[in-house]
């Protein structure tokens, strides 16, 4: 007596005849005659399946590191046979593969060449795969390495190390921000000086020629009067000034030791010494 039997969309059936394989039933409706000894062994997805595997290992300089590798396959359809009766656990013996690969190959890299160079681990653990479950009925889609995870102590110690590079080089400009600083501070204060040097020597030598030409004037407009006479007055006359100006600011802090009109010649004196002084500074300027 027949009977009817469904398969799944982007599935396929294994069909026994008295324990023995018959032929795959394809999706939808199919006929079996179960009294002949038909039936249904099982089905087999042929969607991509994924699978997650951990990895735990030790690279060249001697860091446990764990890698977490995603791994997609399928069933072939037209080995849907190989892979319903060959292998028992295929998801086991992925897993068995990946382990292999990546503890053979790992092992001869550093830290650093196992995250520059996870493709490569990656194409290493597809090929053995593809070329070993591919006997089975399986195809290997693509296998990802999706996070290598050194051990807890090695991370904070790699982030130190990071820090501190980071840190030498913001020291490192600091210090060559400071230095452009002080040096450009340096000039400023030195080109200050010059120009404060050159605008005290053009007043001294405008002062000197300026008392210079009062007492030629005096000396020509007077006569029988001497040049020592005539820069005493000019002296008491600045010295008369000098106290109206003190006297009318209210907040002046100035205060002349010795102070008198009778000490006026010795101001005379210091100030004809400035003069000369004056003098032989400009000549030696020109």
């Amino acid at each position: 007596m027949a009977c009817w039997v469904c398969v799944d969309q982007a599935s396929v059936g294994i069909l026994e005849k008295w324990g023995r394989f018959v032929r795959v039933l394809e999706p939808g409706f199919s006929c079996i005659v179960p009294c002949l000894g038909e039936f249904v062994a099982g089905t087999l997805s042929l969607k991509v399946q994924y699978l997650d595997v951990r990895c735990e290992t030790k690279t060249k300089d001697n860091v446990f590191v764990s890698l977490d590798c995603s791994i997609q396959y399928r069933v072939v359809r037209g080995n849907a046979d190989d892979a319903f009766y060959e292998l028992q656990n295929p998801e086991q013996q992925i897993r068995s593969y990946v382990f292999d690969v990546i503890r053979a190959s790992v092992p001869k890299l550093s830290l650093d060449d196992v995250f520059e160079q996870k493709s490569e681990i990656a194409k290493s653990v597809s090929e053995e795969l593809e070329k070993v479950m591919s006997a089975y009925g399986y195809s290997i889609e693509q296998i990802l390495i999706v996070d290598i995870l050194p051990d807890a102590a090695v991370r904070r110690a790699m982030n130190e190390i990071n820090a501190a590079q980071r840190m030498r080089m913001a020291a490192v400009e600091k210090g060559e921000a400071e230095k452009i600083l002080q040096v450009k501070r340096a000039e400023g204060d030195a080109e200050s000086k010059y120009l404060s040097g050159v605008g005290v020597a053009r007043q001294r030598q405008a002062i000197t020629d300026g008392l210079r030409e009062s007492v030629l004037t005096f000396s020509q407009d007077v006569p029988g009067t001497s040049a020592k006479e005539v820069m005493e007055m000019v002296m008491i006359t600045q010295y008369f000034d000098t106290l109206k100006d003190i006297g009318a600011s209210s907040k002046t802090s100035a205060v002349f030791i010795p102070h008198g009109p009778a000490h006026v010649s010795d101001i005379a004196q210091q100030l004809r010494d400035g003069v000369l002084q004056a003098n032989t500074a400009a000549s030696l300027m020109d």
